[in-house]
């Protein structure tokens, strides 16, 4: 596993979740609803309160929209199978180390603080050391 993959981690997960808001956006048509005052063009007038709704016209056309959706939708697909491929990757590592990467990449703290987690007689350069030679093996 690559440590620049493993430090993309949490921008992975946000990106996935943002792609889908902006999918969301592009799926959904937004509806709007409003107050008007008027009066009755007849006599006797009356000031009366209507309500008026409708859906707010995309700036984009239908083509330009079809591809904006199949690009968010490859991105999403992309990120996914990225988080996927460490996901299977952590479960087939030894739970210290599986410790070590999500509190160092995942939860994105420093080394002294993973040490400190850890407990017992662990330090941030033998936690990074022993890190280090346990990817190396892989």
């Amino acid at each position: 596993m690559d440590k620049n993959l493993l430090s993309d981690y949490i921008d992975i997960c946000e990106l996935i979740g943002e792609t889908e808001a902006e999918i969301r956006c592009l799926k959904k048509q937004e509806m709007v609803h409003d107050k008007v005052s008027g009066s009755n063009p007849e006599f006797p007038y009356q000031p009366m309160s209507f309500h008026v709704s409708g859906v707010i016209e995309a700036d984009l056309d239908e083509q330009k929209l079809k591809k904006e959706l199949e690009l968010l939708k490859e991105r999403k697909l992309q990120a996914v199978k990225m988080k996927a491929k460490i996901d299977r990757w952590m479960k087939t590592i030894p739970a210290r180390m599986q410790r070590i990467v999500r509190m160092k990449y995942f939860e994105r703290k420093t080394w002294d603080e993973v040490a400190i987690r850890l407990g017992k007689t662990a330090t941030a350069d033998n936690t990074r050391k022993e890190f280090e030679r346990f990817l190396q093996k892989k």
